[in-house]
């Protein structure tokens, strides 16, 4: 039997790499031309040579003074990636967030301002970059029947404003902003509350009522809140709870409306409104400072 000669799989190998060592210089040379000519010799020349930080600053700024809001951004992200040790180069990233949310690109404002107060908080513009994120989330709030997760993170980018950059011109805006978002939350919670209460399920409508009391004493849910406690617990036959409820109303809101019917809901039960100390409610009520809301 004649047995073919058959090449050794590391000599084939072996063949391979030295064919590839022959064709190393002419053909990477040969693809690097190749590929140059799929792109201008303009931005070979820009990628190699970027144009100094300050012309670069200067003409994404007029791009964003003319209202080209995403192409202002990209070259404020150009001059941050070239020059990343420049120090145009710290506020580009603000100022590209900022094009952004001109631009109406939320995700990404959002995610350069985050950028930005990772990097370097504390600083000149951190407050611009909070603001930047907290407006973001702001104009996506929605109403109390909708999902209410924009409003949670404006309210907590606005609340961290107002705490780190009190004395910084977007502080005014934050605090009004607060107040918006609050009363936004809070009339979400009595959505809910209202939806369990008309379907008898007084504890978990409890619960909502209970936050609206808790933490959004300064709105003008508080009112009806504080009625709706008085029902759910004299529905569940706990007496003592409704009166303080109703108690808490009357010695703050005592010309509501919602004061009137929590008062007549327990006149007809001959019982009358009477706060009792060791109530979570009462505990609630006297642990938050209050602002002008009642007498």
């Amino acid at each position: 039997m004649i047995l073919h000669n058959r090449q050794s799989p590391v000599h084939v190998r072996g063949a391979s790499v030295v064919r590839l060592r022959q064709l190393t210089g002419g053909a990477i040379i040969g693809l690097v031309l190749a590929l140059a000519g799929c792109a201008s010799s303009n931005d070979i020349s820009k990628a190699l040579n970027p144009d100094p930080p300050g012309k670069m600053y200067a003409e994404a700024d007029s791009l964003l003074s003319r209202g080209k809001y995403e192409r202002a951004a990209k070259k404020f992200e150009d001059l941050d990636r070239d020059h990343p040790y420049a120090p145009e180069a710290r506020r580009a990233i603000v100022m590209a967030a900022y094009a952004y949310y001109k631009a109406g690109k939320a995700p990404e404002a959002v995610a350069s301002a985050q950028r930005y107060t990772t990097m370097h908080p504390g600083t000149k513009e951190a407050a611009l970059a909070h603001h930047i994120i907290a407006s973001s989330y702001f104009d996506e709030m929605k109403g109390p029947n909708r999902d209410q997760s924009a409003t949670r993170k404006a309210l907590a980018e606005l609340q961290t404003l107002r705490t780190r950059y009190p004395d910084s011109p977007y502080a005014k805006d934050a605090e009004n902003r607060i107040r918006v978002a609050q009363d936004t939350l809070a009339g979400a919670e009595m959505e809910v509350g209202r939806y369990y209460l008309k379907r008898n399920n007084y504890i978990a409508a409890i619960n909502r009522f209970k936050t609206v009391v808790t933490d959004y004493q300064t709105t003008a849910h508080v009112e009806e809140a504080l009625m709706r406690l008085t029902e759910a617990y004299m529905a569940l036959g706990i007496k003592q709870e409704a009166q303080t409820a109703a108690a808490v109303l009357g010695h703050n809101f005592p010309n509501s409306k919602w004061y009137k019917d929590a008062y007549a809901l327990l006149a007809s039960d001959g019982l009358a409104p009477r706060e009792d100390s060791g109530s979570w409610l009462s505990q609630a009520w006297k642990s938050l400072p209050k602002l002008s809301l009642g007498g």
